[in-house]
């Protein structure tokens, strides 16, 4: 509706989770140093926990992208299984091993422990990333917590990395999660961002949407930047918007909608509270 207009390539506030859209703040360079971190020692748990629409899982997909397939089997499970068999099953899935029909949990378990060592004899180790993880039920993460426990000449073959909201944090925190809570080797909770990321976030998604060979086409009006935001629009999203992403793109989106409507490449106050009345209208 407003690409030509404003000289954008494609939508630039949109929910995608791709990696090559994330935002390299300080605070997601240390969580995506602390996961790389947390794989290359390959000791303990690895846990990511945050507000909904934080990036968590744009974060997860940049990490997945980054490791080499040469090198790691990656099993990533964006919905989380609420049970024993639920886990098995998808891990058997993702590194290619067939179940036979009612075979039993200690069956399957075999056959990935298996081939774990077989994937660590060429050279290859397993990386089990969990999303959504405080929706699990205790006895599947414990069920996890046993997957851990799998070794070669006393080296672990697997990675556990768990993603999930702030009632994760609550979740190890209980008494009968101490086994697995002790084992958290790799820990960073990822707060909203600040006034000035949250102004270099948008200025970024702007960017990429508008790519490296953008032109002034038949909607030329000023020699500023297009889309320009205002001061006080930058601080109005910001405060709506309490820092956290996902928030920021509906607001913004809204607000340039706003501001084509009124021929102008310029987001003032006045186009950001008209998102915000569209938004809370629903």
């Amino acid at each position: 509706m407003y690409l030509d207009f404003f000289e954008l390539r494609q939508k630039p506030f949109t929910i995608k989770t791709e990696a090559s859209i994330l935002y390299m703040s300080p605070q997601y360079t240390t969580a995506f140093a602390l996961l790389q971190y947390g794989i290359e020692n390959c000791d303990g748990f690895t846990v990511i926990t945050g507000e909904v629409g934080c990036g968590k899982t744009t974060l997860c997909n940049a990490l997945i992208r980054e490791l080499n397939a040469s090198e790691y089997a990656i099993i990533s499970l964006p919905i989380p299984p609420q049970n024993e068999y639920q886990l098995l099953n998808a891990v058997c899935i993702h590194i290619g091993i067939a179940i036979k029909s009612r075979e039993s949990v200690e069956g399957i378990r075999s056959k990935i422990v298996e081939k774990f060592r077989m994937e660590r004899s060429q050279g290859k180790r397993a990386i089990l990333i969990i999303d959504e993880a405080q929706n699990m039920e205790f006895d599947t993460l414990e069920t996890v917590r046993l997957l851990s426990n799998i070794e070669r000449d006393g080296e672990k073959l697997i990675h556990i990395i768990l993603i999930g909201q702030p009632e994760l944090k609550q979740k190890l925190r209980k008494r009968c999660m101490r086994q697995l809570s002790q084992r958290i080797s790799v820990y960073h909770d990822l707060k909203p961002l600040n006034f000035v990321d949250t102004k270099n976030y948008i200025r970024h998604r702007i960017s990429l949407a508008k790519g490296e060979n953008g032109s002034r086409k038949k909607f030329q009006i000023r020699h500023e930047p297009i889309p320009n935001f205002s001061f006080f629009a930058f601080h109005k999203i910001y405060t709506a918007s309490k820092g956290i992403p996902r928030i920021i793109n509906n607001i913004c989106d809204k607000a340039l909608i706003a501001a084509f409507i009124d021929y102008s490449t310029k987001i003032r106050l006045r186009d950001v509270k008209r998102a915000l009345k569209d938004i809370n209208q629903l």
